[in-house]
């Protein structure tokens, strides 16, 4: 089914050019398709972007991963391998404002698509490149994953059970938060590109992410804070902040001020922690966290989570819930919010989630999910490409569309 990818967001009338693959590239052109940019997305024929086939779970042959991080796009299939292909690609970058990749930088010269050849042709185009380790170093051309920049950074040694082994936070924290920040940099770039005409050329990598992810860690440790370990959810500077076990399951307790913790030792009924003078800063209370934590988890192991979250609640001490992914789709908050999005033309049996943002100007955008080679017609008609030279491309292999769209043209 053919749908309109535009809308009247914010960012109506920015050209993308997503030649990304994987999680991180495609995430950021998505959030930046929620704001309301078109965003055409090149992949390659045969099997798209690599997060295509990445499952199971699939449905109807559709990867739930894929389907995740790329909402509201076009898809365009371009052979970048033959001459004509990358004519159409630089032909389509000529009419761009921004350009996303995140291809070797090797690859990218042999095919004159690095930043410098490109802006030499468009000087208004953002080229945001993503990496897995960023554009200059020695390592600027090792692949990067999301496990790899976890374990490099640091952020895999403080996560994990006390005394235990080193553990990945279990999502694709580097790439989302990657797409984040590529995000945040186009739309600063857009803003200057609009007033001045000028371009941008971005440079952003997953090492980089998480390197600004354990900024806190970082910063504690070069100030002289003993080099942290997995402490099993126990936050490395606020006591009390990790989790309990009530009588009946996990949940997590955030004290982040002394007239909270005040509050807390009230509603729990433990009054001498509350008046013991050497807990009254955090600095105390870090200092006896052993003590503070076997108090605490003996009181809280006496009633249920639910008790515990509704005494908590009214004396407004932050807790919630450990709970598993089929209490979060059911979560009130989280429906209320529409927080959760069924993929068009799914039969509800896909989802994306809602970008972590919303505006009051622009309703939340769920129109597509892109079959590979959807729009590669109307791409190229919009490119300035004559019905017969389209025919021509298809018959040639330098582009593909989707069997869909042939049956649509063919009738």
């Amino acid at each position: 089914m053919t749908m309109n990818v535009e809308n009247e967001g914010p960012l109506h009338g920015l050209r993308v050019v997503d030649m990304t693959t994987s999680y991180a590239g495609p995430t950021a052109a998505m959030y930046l398709a929620d704001l309301g940019a078109t965003v055409i997305k090149v992949e390659r024929p045969g099997h798209g972007d690599d997060a295509r086939t990445w499952g199971p779970p699939f449905v109807d042959g559709a990867s739930a991963w894929f389907a995740s991080a790329n909402r509201n796009k076009k898809s365009l299939v371009v052979n970048l391998r033959s001459d004509e292909g990358r004519e159409v690609l630089l032909r389509l970058l000529d009419t761009a404002d921004v350009f996303l990749q995140n291809m070797n930088p090797a690859k990218l010269d042999r095919m004159g698509i690095d930043g410098e050849s490109l802006r030499s042709r468009n000087p208004r185009l953002i080229y945001c490149a993503m990496s897995g380790f960023g554009l200059d170093g020695p390592d600027s051309e090792l692949p990067g994953y999301d496990l790899v920049a976890q374990a490099r950074s640091g952020l895999m040694s403080v996560t994990g059970e006390k005394g235990g082994s080193p553990q990945r936070v279990s999502t694709a924290l580097s790439d989302v938060v990657t797409g984040m920040c590529a995000a945040i940099a186009i739309n600063a770039a857009a803003v200057r590109q609009a007033r001045t005409g000028e371009g941008e050329i971005i440079d952003v990598s997953l090492l980089d992410t998480d390197l600004a992810l354990m900024a806190p860690r970082i910063a504690s440790y070069l100030a002289g804070e003993p080099e942290p370990a997995p402490s099993g959810g126990t936050d490395s500077v606020l006591a009390v902040y990790q989790p309990f076990e009530a009588a009946d399951r996990s949940m997590v307790i955030a004290i982040g001020n002394d007239a909270m913790w005040q509050r807390f030792c009230a509603a729990v009924g433990l009054p001498d922690l509350a008046a013991d003078p050497v807990l009254a800063d955090n600095a105390g209370r870090r200092a006896h966290r052993p003590r503070i934590t076997a108090a605490v988890s003996e009181r809280l192991a006496t009633r249920t989570a639910a008790d515990w979250l509704n005494i908590l609640g009214e004396v407004d001490v932050p807790a919630a819930l450990v709970q598993t992914l089929s209490e979060v789709v059911k979560d009130p908050q989280v429906i209320a919010r529409g927080a959760l999005m069924p993929v068009p033309d799914s039969a509800g049996d896909l989802f994306t989630v809602h970008s972590p943002f919303r505006l009051a100007s622009t309703p939340p955008r769920n129109e597509r999910f892109p079959e590979l080679g959807a729009d590669t017609r109307e791409v190229l008609r919009g490119l300035g490409f004559s019905h017969d030279d389209v025919s021509g491309l298809l018959a040639d292999g330098v582009v593909m569309e989707s069997s869909a769209t042939r049956e649509e043209v063919a009738s």
